[in-house]
């Protein structure tokens, strides 16, 4: 395949459902008077960043917060990679209803963001495998990078190429592992029809969709319309709220807690109740940190250069929505990073909170 052809590839993509360890069928399945299906709800250690947890200290979190899910993004939080180690994870865990999700962050060897820590793309995809094995994850999640890659010779293409390689060269592994890789849209890197031409190209049998909406906003998308766009091809979410404004270059974004931006997590909910059960919200809120999205000028718009006017006018309909949100700072005698803690920890339960309420999230609530 072409690279020039990748970022026009808009088939869509089915995936059979997962098999979740801690989530029985009746729990998925069961309804009540809002009418539609019970979401597993869980985080992302990206969340209580601030407080270094390791893994089983994230687990004793979400054992405490009664949630059923745990989303590691990466290998930082585990203390070793042995498999006795992670094997110990997952029985702590499964003895207490939480399904482990790992991840290995960037799998393209060009991006700005990989590590050769573990070697390259491939040695890394290959461990992931066994981590996900050992821990008794569903899925390795993985990704590109960020909007920065865009921007680099050849373009989001030729870093689609690169991973679409690499996963295929994993495919028997993946599959004798009953492993998915779980392809993230990172950091405004990859807009849903790149993300979905993706998957489609590497096997909706090895590859689905890590979706998070703000990270679809990142690159100029109305996440509801790319939660659409991707459909059945999502095995695994990160979530948070947003706002977004006009500004003389075109607009800034802000996350928020879950309930307190412009998004309709009742609506949202319902949509993937439907379109991909049994898959779980991990909440990462990110909050207090505006970024710009300057695409009223001509250098933004070299990383973008396939993307017509009328692919952002939802966008822009949802950022004449929003208004200015201030950056909160840390009160006289707290230290930044205090501060930052007991953030994230309030944004986080605000956004659980809001989601057992409104969106008939969580199996134990």
């Amino acid at each position: 395949m072409k690279r020039r052809d990748f970022t026009k590839i808009a088939g869509i993509g089915v995936l059979s459902m997962q098999s979740f360890p801690a989530f029985t069928l009746q729990n998925i399945i069961e309804n009540n008077s809002s009418g539609f299906a019970k979401i597993p709800l869980g985080l992302c250690n990206h969340s209580l960043r601030g407080m270094k947890l390791n893994a089983r200290q994230l687990i004793e979190y979400a054992i405490d917060q009664k949630l059923d899910s745990i989303l590691f993004n990466t290998f930082q939080p585990f203390e070793s990679l042995e498999s006795s180690y992670l094997s110990g994870l997952s029985k702590m865990a499964n003895a207490n209803g939480i399904s482990i999700y790992t991840g290995t962050g960037s799998i393209s060897e060009i991006s700005t963001v990989f590590t050769n820590q573990y070697g390259n793309a491939e040695s890394l995809l290959i461990e992931g495998i066994r981590v996900a094995s050992a821990a008794g994850s569903p899925i390795v999640g993985c990704l590109i990078g960020g909007m920065e890659d865009r921007y680099m010779d050849g373009g989001i293409g030729a870093h689609m190429e690169a991973v679409i390689k690499v996963m295929k060269s994993c495919r028997t592994r993946a599959l004798d592992a009953g492993i998915k890789f779980a392809f993230e849209n990172h950091a405004g890197d990859l807009r849903s029809s790149e993300l979905l031409g993706l998957i489609n190209e590497t096997g909706t049998d090895i590859c689905g969709a890590l979706f998070d909406p703000v990270n679809a906003l990142w690159a100029m998308e109305d996440p509801m319309e790319a939660l659409k766009i991707l459909g059945s091809t999502i095995i695994c979410t990160s979530v948070r709220d947003v706002t977004v404004w006009e500004t003389d270059k075109g607009a800034t974004f802000q996350g928020m807690a879950i309930g307190e931006g412009l998004l309709d997590f009742s609506l949202y909910a319902k949509t993937m109740a439907a379109s991909c059960p049994g898959v779980p919200l991990h909440v990462e809120t990110i909050s207090n940190s505006a970024r710009s999205i300057p695409f009223l000028t001509e250098e933004f718009w070299k990383g973008f250069q396939n993307l017509s006017a009328s692919g952002i006018i939802n966008f822009l309909r949802l950022e004449k929505r929003g208004k200015p949100e201030k950056i909160v700072e840390s009160p006289l005698g707290m230290s930044q990073k205090d501060f930052d803690i007991e953030l994230q920890k309030s944004e986080l339960l605000k956004s659980l909170d809001y989601l057992r309420r409104n969106c008939n999230a969580g199996l134990k609530s």
